[in-house]
């Protein structure tokens, strides 16, 4: 009987092992489909958390201004919110310098001129974290809050360093995927199915989207960061500065967001 016992064992084993996997194939796309889900995804991601609350920092800057006026308690609410939004995302770039050493030390370009501009843009990048680090303590009063506007210009002067490089470096791959796209439609070869032609320049679009999303963050946080090293009236206008700040979020927020 020990035989029979074994064979019926394993056939309901086999049975279940059946029904598991058939219930992983068909849950597991409609759960990465699902839009909480991406949610809880993206929220995982530093970056992520990062832009939402850069949306509730820039969003309370706006409101604030708007009800300055009017609502006085209201407005002093919603300056707290900015304030506790801005000093929580400078905690949570704790360590975010070493992306960009990182970068530089496992992938800093296939060209010579990319890989010039991958040290600038990072090297400001760096910089721009490192000190922020500092600018986040003196604001929290662990060191003295006299050294805050130092740090924050060094920190702004390297952010903007960075921005640039970064902006000319996806202008360039802009160009260099239009080419490609460019080249791939001309082609007579047929070296590549029309399904694989399809999916190349799908792949070029795709990169142009997040490139173009990159230079509309980039370039609004320029405009925050000349604001911090250079004020003149249009950069430090609240509105400049919300618009920029959300441009910026929300630009991320595609980035970032699980496909």
């Amino acid at each position: 009987s020990y035989p029979k016992n074994l064979a019926s064992v394993t056939q309901v084993s086999l049975t279940l092992l059946k029904l598991a996997r058939h219930h992983e194939q068909n849950h597991i796309p409609t759960s990465m489909n699902d839009s909480v889900d991406k949610l809880v995804i993206f929220l995982a991601k530093r970056d992520g958390i990062d832009k939402l609350v850069k949306t509730f920092q820039y969003v309370s800057k706006l409101v604030n201004w708007h009800v300055e006026a009017t609502h006085p308690d209201t407005s002093k609410r919603f300056k707290q919110w900015e304030v506790a939004s801005g000093l929580s995302r400078k905690a949570f770039r704790t360590g975010r310098f070493l992306t960009g050493f990182n970068v530089l030390r496992r992938n800093p370009g296939s060209t010579l001129s990319l890989r010039l501009l991958a040290v600038l843009s990072n090297a400001g990048e760096m910089v721009y974290f490192f000190f922020d680090h500092f600018l986040w303590l003196a604001r929290i009063g662990t060191i003295d809050a006299s050294l805050a506007k130092k740090m924050s210009f060094i920190s702004a002067f390297g952010e903007s360093v960075g921005y640039v490089f970064f902006i000319i470096a996806d202008f360039i791959m802009l160009k260099e995927g239009l080419k490609a796209e460019r080249k791939l439609r001309r082609s007579s070869s047929k070296e590549k199915s029309e399904e694989e032609e399809k999916a190349v320049i799908l792949k070029i679009r795709s990169d142009r989207i997040m490139r173009l999303m990159a230079v509309a963050a980039n370039l609004a946080d320029l405009f925050i960061a000349i604001a911090e090293i250079e004020p003149n009236p249009f950069c430090n206008h609240t509105v400049t500065l919300g618009i920029s700040g959300l441009v910026s979020a929300w630009a991320g927020w595609y980035r970032n967001w699980p496909s």
